[in-house]
């Protein structure tokens, strides 16, 4: 299944066709192996049913959740990544169902998921492109299912380059209003190849009521 992202600006630069040219090479997210972050929700048990994992890159998570036995799907709009993500599942022996799919679009896939994970994609979304997104998170999701984030935090200084946005609590609070219920918002780094020390985070929880 595909799902051709919205018209863009030819004149504003595509984010999206950034991040596959990244995937040509190493992106410095891509660290071999699932974020600690979510790596403990899974180690919880917070984690079940069946899974969504929207921007899933080369499939760390996806593949961490499969593991778990349970039925996943990641979608993403960079097709280098999920070419390697079907590589790697492929030589894992995993059954996890890769989709290139815009998230802005979720409804567009008609189907309901108990576990929806982001790892990195809410914060490229630009502002405008949030209610959508949350939107199409509450269709999604069956009711008391799970939304699990982890993003940029404000605490994280900017760096000079465009780049993810840093999102305060106040952020969060705003773009998921009317959609999700916010049960925490937890300081966490995201950890990438550049920087042992790794970025400022915040891993939120989210519930569909």
């Amino acid at each position: 299944m595909t799902a051709q992202p919205p018209h863009e600006d030819p004149e504003v630069p595509n984010p999206w066709q950034e991040l596959d040219d990244l995937y040509a090479v190493r992106p410095p997210w891509e660290i071999g192996r699932p974020q600690p972050a979510f790596l403990d929700l899974a180690r919880s048990g917070a984690i079940r049913g069946r899974v969504l994992d929207v921007g899933c890159g080369t499939g760390e998570h996806a593949l961490m959740c499969a593991g778990l036995g349970l039925d996943v799907t990641g979608i993403d709009l960079a097709a280098t990544a999920l070419r390697t993500a079907e590589d790697k599942a492929q030589r894992r022996g995993a059954a996890v169902r890769f989709l290139h799919h815009d998230a802005r679009r979720l409804t567009d896939l008609g189907e309901r998921f108990d576990t929806v994970l982001d790892s990195g994609l809410f914060h490229l979304l630009a502002p405008d492109d949030r209610p959508a997104f949350t939107g199409g998170l509450h269709e999604t999701l069956r009711p008391g299912g799970r939304y699990f984030m982890l993003c940029f935090s404000d605490r994280e200084p900017e760096s000079g380059r465009r780049g993810p946005h840093r999102l305060s609590r106040d952020d969060i609070t705003e773009a998921f209003e009317g959609a999700l219920r916010i049960d925490s918002v937890e300081p966490a780094t995201i950890e990438i190849t550049l920087d042992e020390v790794g970025i400022r985070a915040w891993r939120v929880a989210m519930t569909r009521t």
